[in-house]
């Protein structure tokens, strides 16, 4: 079992393999996104987020998943189109991935069982699910999709 999420990598949007290592010494706020959820529009509260303590070293990483009611069936450029022109998005995105069953993404694996939900649930329930992620890569909570991202300020800063 790894023991921090820099042991992880991912392939972004574009098509390249991002090693998370890159991501020590910064606060992570993990994703699982969609576009055409009822929730696509924290998309906008979480850009805000990622403006505002990039500089301080939060980094938001969205990860798209049609895995909830189909609701990200796009291509990855779909979706960098859909997310860059609705919300001006330009925190990393990463390639389409499953959150649950047994296609989990390795990171995803490590995320559910490092902050379980709610009675004890390692499964992702639905889109814009959260994690935070501590300096030293250990995941410190996890958010409900109901959860906006404004709300997460104060534990945001906490880390920084």
């Amino acid at each position: 079992m790894a023991n921090s999420i820099y042991q992880f990598s991912a392939v972004d949007i574009q098509g390249t393999q991002i090693n998370f290592k890159q991501y020590e010494n910064k606060v992570l706020l993990i994703v699982n996104t969609a576009s055409q959820c009822g929730f696509t529009p924290q998309y906008k509260a979480l850009e805000a987020l990622y403006k505002k303590y990039r500089s301080q070293g939060l980094v938001i990483l969205g990860f798209p998943c049609n895995q909830f009611g189909q609701q990200e069936k796009g291509s990855n450029e779909e979706i960098t189109a859909f997310c860059e022109l609705n919300f001006g998005v330009s925190f990393p995105l990463f390639q389409k991935i499953e959150v649950n069953g047994k296609q989990t993404h390795p990171l995803y694996q490590f995320l559910k069982v490092s902050a379980k939900g709610i009675l004890g649930s390692e499964n992702i329930k639905w889109n814009f699910t959260k994690f935070m992620v501590d300096k030293s890569g250990q995941v410190t909570k996890r958010y409900a999709p109901t959860t906006k991202p404004e709300a997460l300020e104060k534990d945001i800063l906490s880390l920084l």
